[in-house]
């Protein structure tokens, strides 16, 4: 795919990463979802070459670059069928909310383990009744002297089983108006009152979903990340990253089946001609690339304005790009899928698996649908139905 937008050395970034990526690939990464294991020895590899933490500050022991040098590194690994679904949530949020909204001492505590691999931090928003509303969000946190008082319940939360801590959003109420604004919370996962349960997923995935219930988990004052009045501002600093790095996962799965595709298609024969000179055949997988390369150009743009702080635009740009990664995932699966046919279904190619992750990049964090309700009242200015 074309790289002409990028820099030398975010082009040098690709190949490093590629390289990294090949060297682990899907066979890797199928054989930890086997095992029910994690991609361990991947995570600390990458950890190790500074990619895990090339978007967070480097006095804290990062790359000191932002968006789209990390987008780079999770779009290759994806590509490469070894994607780190994890990095979206530990550096990409969790990372870039204290980064930009953490106290000094909350920086020095975990953001360079955050970077160098050795810590991770899942991210607690959803809950079974608001979905990732904000404004319906029923986890709540209550003063106790000096301390919090966490309590409520989320579902689908990422990676709590080896996550060191978890960001979890919830709501305070204003001393001024009465009125529940949303905060965020570091919670450390030996915290007393906090529970966790794996969901059964039929999505095969080294992640494991969980849903957590808060009971009235004690928290100390240095919890709370950032300002207590900033917490739409913080929380919209964590999801724009959020869906920037969600269609690199997706651009990179699409990458990795269109890759698989076009290589069937350019050696299978039928009649003694590759079935990749049929244009039945070869104009689908053109379209695939090209709505791969359209959703990519909306990420480079997404990052690009997030990196700048331009928080209004990158967020426009940000749920543009996740829609279309989405897309252009779904599709270019779907098309490698059909290519190979019954092939297509065995584990050998590995292709089958995809058809259900690949709605990942649809659904979570945000659907398209409410992608889409953003769009018409964000940037057309239509009414709201709700």
């Amino acid at each position: 795919m074309s790289t002409v937008l990028e820099t030398e050395e975010h082009r040098a970034l690709r190949d490093a990463v590629a390289a990294l990526g090949k060297r682990y690939g899907r066979d890797y990464m199928s054989g930890v979802i086997r095992e029910g294991s994690h991609p361990r020895e991947l995570w600390s590899e990458a950890a190790k070459l500074g990619y895990l933490g090339v978007n967070l500050p480097e006095e804290y022991g990062g790359g000191g670059g932002g968006m789209a040098e990390l987008s780079i590194v999770l779009e290759e690994l994806g590509a490469a069928g070894s994607p780190l679904l994890m990095m979206v949530v530990s550096p990409a949020i969790c990372g870039t909310v204290i980064a930009r909204f953490g106290t000094e001492a909350q920086k020095r505590r975990w953001l360079p383990g955050l970077a160098d691999g050795g810590v991770t931090m899942a991210f607690g928003i959803t809950e079974p009744d608001a979905g990732s509303n904000s404004h319906r969000i029923t986890t709540t946190a209550r003063r106790d002297g000096e301390e919090w008082l966490l309590t409520g319940r989320k579902v689908f939360v990422s990676g709590v089983d080896i996550a060191d801590a978890t960001l979890v959003v919830g709501r305070t109420e204003d001393a001024r108006t009465g009125t529940l604004k949303p905060c965020l919370f570091i919670v450390p996962r030996e915290t007393p009152g906090f529970g966790r349960t794996p969901i059964d997923m039929e999505l095969q995935a080294p992640e494991k979903q969980f849903e957590l219930v808060l009971d009235d988990v004690r928290l100390p004052a240095e919890a709370l990340v950032g300002d207590e009045d900033a917490g739409l501002l913080q929380l919209f600093a964590g999801l724009n990253p959020e869906r920037i790095m969600t269609a690199a996962f997706g651009i990179g799965m699409g990458r990795y089946a269109l890759g698989k595709a076009v290589e069937y298609a350019r050696t299978r024969q039928v009649w003694k001609t590759p079935i990749g000179a049929h244009q039945a055949i070869a104009h689908p997988l053109a379209t695939a690339h090209i709505d791969l390369e359209l959703a990519r150009l909306m990420m480079q743009k997404a990052a690009r304005l997030y990196d700048d702080g331009d928080d209004v635009g990158a967020g426009e740009a940000a749920n543009m790009a996740k829609y279309a990664a989405g897309e252009a995932c779904v599709s270019a699966v779907d098309q490698a899928v059909h290519t190979l046919g019954g092939n297509g279904l065995t584990r050998e190619y590995g292709l089958a698996s995809l058809v259900t992750a690949a709605r990942v990049a649809r659904i979570a964090p945000v659907s398209r649908e409410m992608i889409l309700n953003y769009v018409s009242h964000q940037s057309l200015g239509l009414p709201k139905s709700y």
